[in-house]
């Protein structure tokens, strides 16, 4: 391990460390533009210019490795010019035009010219001008402020898998753009506004509304998807201006999906800030909490638990889910079901439902099988991840079962469903010798290949894979299950599933048909058609005006994401909090409370007060919510039920990826992203 002596103090760093990273091992800031820590090192930027002894020039710190006895300075007289000659030359061209750009602020130009820079501008020439490139929807570009740093080139190249974009030309007529006018297709795009260190390319939706010293930023969870990427919201008294990533190397690392980023202008459209009440006219009309609940009373009163269903949606958080599982236990109900799409899997073991390897285990698998999922488009950060594992090299293949679309990384496509997946399990397919062959096989299973009738003999046998490849060890894990709602984990450890004798989704769909299921209690469960309900009482708890709200017959207003303090399970099984950023409009509450005072009002009080006693609470159902923001590893067991794999094909449940939930759904930049990316490639059904 090489040591070197740096600003007099001598490191011993790894082989391959710059020299950079080896000044950020000692606290010692180095000025970059160009340079990322997960992006290929281009050095074009020359900000990060160094003295090295016996060198004749300084030397660019971000590509240099750091040598045995090498002797660096940063703080020199030669390194100061440097510094300023490299500023000089950026600001020759770079418009002024601070006060109205939307990173002011924020922009690292700006700290750097004013910490590194010249006192004083020496050029009089006329300043270029660029002409601005239309990108899409969510990013806006002035490119006369681009410095040509190239980061948002290689994030496309290299993170997100979709090289649109490049530089042409060269010298003073250098642009970066795409290589046809085009908008940039890509679920990871709005990262292009992180990445780039000047006003070059900024966020559409925020454009002109606000400054960053305005806003107040609470760090929270993303419910957009079930990866529970680690966010931070920016508010401006009860509106969400923005939503910002946070690092977190196990889930997120430094992104964020474009719909986690950009639908939150949903939050303020279609909301539900009152109770409703149904009318003898059959229409809604408003109502205080005291009708709402004293409806709700009188319909269930001398109604037998058994006739009586609840329904957790997918973004329902744990509290309430838990909150609302205890008032059904003490009204009778065994009717209890979480997966609203219908999907047919074996719950009785955690390690059958959950993504056990870890969203950062991906790094360490060396052959990847995908059952039925499209994870671009249901998870982009794990579909990101699995392609920085196959960047690195080492990953012999991926391969799929289902969907045949385009994962940003070569896909060896096996079948398009069952028959194929049969086969594999069997072992008579000829790609089980590739898994056999690997170190660290994974096999990752889609909501598409549950949502089905055969959805438990998918499960048993994508189980029967995992145990034939060596898959499941005492150190490795490479049994999968990918969700695609953020509620879905939580409200299954909680154990939100019938009950002895109960009745699952499609058995409450047919109750309400038959009549025997006379009330449905929904809570944020918006994706089941409402004509399916029949002549059942329905009460619909959320925060949006969607396809639950125009079913019910009583309406609770609730809270969003961003309005309370929730806990939200993700696919791997990690337990994490979000927190109030803004408060619930109107009369609307945080749904643990609206059940709470709904079981007073029914006169089956729950035993607690507050969140921390409802969390208490969901220690005691699951020991994994006594510790947030870990991964408790899932003891294995047999699960899943032998049977026929049908032949079918494995569709994706995803048939638009920018409107999923009712928030994007009400979101006019998922509808702008809709109309621009998807709507020509649509069906004309899936595009409305």
């Amino acid at each position: 391990m090489p040591k070197l002596t740096i600003d007099g103090q001598e490191i011993e760093v790894a082989p391959g460390t710059s020299i950079l990273q080896a000044c950020e091992q000692m606290g010692i800031e180095v000025p970059r533009f160009c340079y990322h820590e997960r992006l290929s090192v281009p050095a074009n930027c020359r900000m990060c210019l160094v003295e090295v002894e016996k060198s004749p020039k300084p030397v660019a710190s971000c590509a240099m490795p750091a040598g045995e006895g090498m002797v660096v300075k940063t703080d020199s007289e030669l390194v100061h010019k440097a510094r300023k000659g490299v500023m000089e030359f950026l600001l020759i061209n770079h418009p002024l035009d601070c006060p109205i750009c939307d990173q002011g602020g924020e922009c690292d130009l700006q700290d750097q010219a004013v910490a590194y820079g010249f006192d004083r501008g020496r050029y009089a020439e006329n300043k270029r001008a660029v002409r601005d490139k239309n990108l899409g929807p969510l990013i806006k570009t002035i490119m006369t402020r681009c410095i040509h740093c190239t980061r948002c080139i290689r994030f496309m190249d290299e993170i997100a898998g979709v090289p649109v974009l490049g530089a042409t030309s060269r010298g003073e007529h250098m642009e970066i753009t795409t290589y046809i006018e085009q908008g940039v297709n890509s679920e990871m795009s709005g990262n292009l506004v992180d990445v780039c260190p000047v006003g070059a390319l900024t966020s559409k939706p925020y454009a002109f509304t606000a400054r960053p010293w305005e806003l107040r930023k609470t760090e929270t969870i993303d419910v957009m998807d079930a990866v529970g990427s680690n966010i931070r919201v920016d508010t401006r008294g009860p509106e969400v201006m923005r939503v910002l990533p946070r690092l977190n190397e196990d889930v997120n690392e430094e992104w964020i999906a474009d719909k986690t980023r950009y639908s939150h202008d949903g939050l303020k459209r279609q909301r539900l800030d009152r109770p409703y009440v149904r009318g003898q006219d059959g229409k809604l009309r408003q109502a205080s909490w005291a009708e709402a609940f004293a409806t709700i009373r009188t319909k269930l009163a001398g109604l037998p638990g058994t006739a009586v269903a609840a329904i957790a949606g997918d973004l329902a958080d744990c509290e309430s889910t838990v909150a609302l599982k205890d008032l059904m236990a003490k009204l009778g109900s065994p009717n209890l079901e979480c997966r609203q799409d219908g999907a047919k899997f074996d719950a009785s073991k955690r390690a059958g439902y959950i993504f056990n390897s870890t969203i950062a285990g991906i790094e360490r698998a060396d052959a990847i099988l995908l059952i039925g999922t499209n994870p671009r488009w249901e998870a982009p950060l794990v579909n990101a991840r699995i392609r920085k594992r196959y960047l690195q090299g080492g990953l012999k293949v991926v391969a799929s079962v289902g969907p045949n679309v385009d994962l940003t990384y070569p896909v060896k496509h096996l079948g398009a469903g069952g028959d194929t997946l049969a086969e594999l399990a069997a072992g008579k397919h000829e790609f089980l010798e590739v898994l056999k062959g690997a170190e660290r096989p994974m096999v990752i299973v889609g909501m598409g290949a549950f949502q089905r009738p055969d959805g438990a003999a998918v499960q048993h046998a994508a189980r029967a894979v995992a145990e034939s490849v060596n898959a499941i060890r005492e150190d490795w894990n490479g049994f999968n299950v990918l969700h695609t709602a953020a509620g879905r984990v939580g409200a299954l450890d909680i154990g939100f599933l019938p009950g002895e004798g109960g009745r699952d989704l499609e058995g409450i769909l047919t109750g309400c048909a038959s009549g025997e299921i006379g009330f449905v209690y929904l809570l944020n469960a918006d994706e089941i058609d409402g004509a399916a309900f029949g002549n059942a009482f329905v009460v619909y708890q959320g925060h949006h005006g969607d396809r639950g709200a125009h079913r019910a017959d009583v309406i609770l207003p609730g809270a969003a994401y961003t309005e309370k303090s929730a806990t939200y399970v993700n696919t791997e099984g990690r337990p994490q909090q979000t927190r109030l950023a803004t408060f619930p409009l109107g009369e609307a509450r945080e749904d643990w409370k609206i059940i709470r005072a709904l079981s007073a009002e029914l006169g089956q009080t729950l035993p607690y007060d507050s969140l921390t006693q409802v969390r208490r609470r969901l220690a005691e159902m699951n020991p994994v919510f006594a510790a947030p923001d870990r991964v408790t590893p899932a003891k294995w067991g047999a699960f899943g039920k032998k049977g026929k794999v049908d032949g079918g094909h494995f569709v994706s449940p995803v048939t638009n990826y920018y409107m999923t939930d009712p928030i994007s759904r009400a979101s006019v930049t998922m509808a702008k992203c809709t109309e621009t990316f998807l709507k020509p490639a649509l069906p004309a059904a899936a595009a409305e």
